[in-house]
């Protein structure tokens, strides 16, 4: 009987030694905090493609969530990543399976979701309104007359059909306004690849008779839909925040740190104006065919620069970045240094190429691959292919014997002259200073490096963008 005893008590206790695992518990889960992203140099921010979060317009990237992303990367001293979720129910798991440091997105803080992520302070307040169409002839309509079409209390949805997001607020909301007034509405689920653009766009066309967004970005989409009506509010004020993982505290305090003082920032309210309440600058992005979200093209140049980047075999995208750089893809720009055209070509080096116009982007674009072509096969010792494009950018900037001298200096200091990040890139910095383009070694002097520094670059984390957003 003894040892049975001692058996069963045994049992209880092994019993009661593993508990249930709560299926909230991230304990678990993927970790990078502020110590690994700062040792990175490297910020990866989590977030979809939208009309007021990121997006590219004319060449440049643009978004409120990009904008003050790229002053946090600035501050925290790092570069800055985005990571495009292509489906919005993704944005989570992706965040707690490491893709992204920090979800940058307009998400509406919710107790649910809170068991799974961190919010950050909130970036604003709104509250999240009905979208629905007005009548064909609402304009010849008088006022009360429109207000008998249209929903004007949320009890009149009941056993009428909102369509939205699965798993998203607005997804929430509905089945909570079915609870608050005792009846049904019927939730139609949107795939989560949609925008809220896009949703927004199809109640204007009549695909689908409602929908729910928050008031800031519905306000902005019916600048240019006025025959959307957005004025049945349907929640008291949300917060919109960003989120961190669970267990990346050093982050979410240095990310709440940071807001809390952009926040009360004039810069800040000049980023939160020009998305959610411009509607002139919205109005011109939505139409434009160099608007991301509209059309597959970069610039009004798209089909000569690829004519040109097979020329030297590259990108078509890379060589629109450099053209981006060099001119905004303005083809009239003339530099403080002589160069013109949408290429900014040197006159000595246009009459070499035979330019007789060089604002004729034809002629900038065939003169700009060219004189690319001779830089690449001057540095044709560089192995990797990357490498070797960012020694003929630099050199497309500063001068093929810059970079040269350049590759001179990195060997003296013990650095690899046939590698250009954190090496070549290094060296051509110290030639501005005295102490070194005054070396023996050094034949072509002074040179301004931190503009073929900062040029590689930006042309990179341009093209970055570009890969992103255009699909080949």
């Amino acid at each position: 009987m003894r040892y049975i005893f001692v058996v069963l008590v045994a049992l209880i206790f092994s019993c009661q030694s593993k508990p249930k695992k709560d299926i909230d518990d991230h304990s678990e889960k993927f970790s990078r905090d502020l110590d690994e992203i700062k040792k990175s140099g490297k910020l990866k921010a989590l977030t979809i493609y939208s009309g007021t979060t990121y997006f590219l317009y004319k060449g440049r990237p643009m978004g409120f969530e990009y904008e003050l992303l790229e002053r946090l990367a600035e501050d925290l001293e790092v570069e800055l990543e985005m990571v495009i979720a292509k489906d919005e129910n993704d944005l989570i798991k992706l965040l707690q399976d490491g893709e992204g440091d920090l979800l940058a997105y307009g998400y509406t803080i919710t107790e649910s979701r809170k068991k799974k992520i961190n919010f950050t302070y909130p970036l604003y307040l709104s509250h999240q309104v009905l979208i629905q169409r007005k009548p064909e002839r609402w304009r010849q309509m008088k006022l009360h007359e429109i207000k008998n079409y249209l929903v004007t209390n949320p009890i009149e949805l009941i056993g009428d059909t909102i369509s939205v997001k699965r798993n998203s607020s607005y997804a929430a909301r509905v089945e909570n306004l079915s609870n608050e007034l005792g009846g049904e509405i019927i939730l139609d689920t949107l795939e989560g690849t949609l925008s809220t653009d896009k949703i927004i766009k199809k109640v204007a066309d009549g695909e689908i008779k409602y929908t729910i967004a928050d008031e800031n970005i519905a306000f902005i989409n019916s600048s240019y839909h006025p025959i959307l009506d957005i004025n049945t509010s349907l929640s008291l004020s949300q917060r919109i925040g960003w989120a961190v993982r669970k267990r990346d505290t050093q982050l979410l305090a240095t990310v709440n740190n940071w807001l809390e003082k952009a926040k009360k920032t004039t810069d800040y309210h000049v980023i939160y104006n020009k998305y959610f309440k411009n509607k002139r600058l919205y109005k011109k992005r939505v139409k434009s065919d160099f608007y991301s979200l509209n059309e597959n093209k970069i610039s009004p140049y798209d089909d000569i620069i690829k004519e040109n980047a097979e020329l030297i075999n590259w990108d078509w995208k890379l060589l629109a970045s450099v053209a981006y750089q060099e001119s905004q893809f303005k083809p009239g720009r003339d530099s403080w240094a002589g160069a013109s055209g949408l290429m900014q070509i040197m006159p000595a080096t246009a009459k070499e190429l035979g330019v007789t116009n060089p604002y004729d982007p034809k002629q900038s674009l065939r003169a700009g691959a060219s004189y690319l072509k001779q830089m690449m096969e001057s540095h044709q010792n560089i192995e990797d292919s990357i490498q070797r494009i960012k020694f003929a950018l630099g050199s497309y900037n500063c001068g093929l014997y810059h970079v040269k001298d350049a590759q001179k200096l990195a060997e003296k200091q013990g650095l690899d002259p046939l590698l250009w990040d954190n090496n070549v890139e290094l060296a051509l910095l110290d030639l501005s200073y005295p102490e070194h383009y005054n070396k023996p070694i050094i034949k072509y002097g002074y040179v301004r490096g931190e503009e073929p520094f900062n040029y590689v670059r930006e042309i990179f984390k341009r093209y970055d963008h570009y890969k992103q957003f255009i699909d080949n």
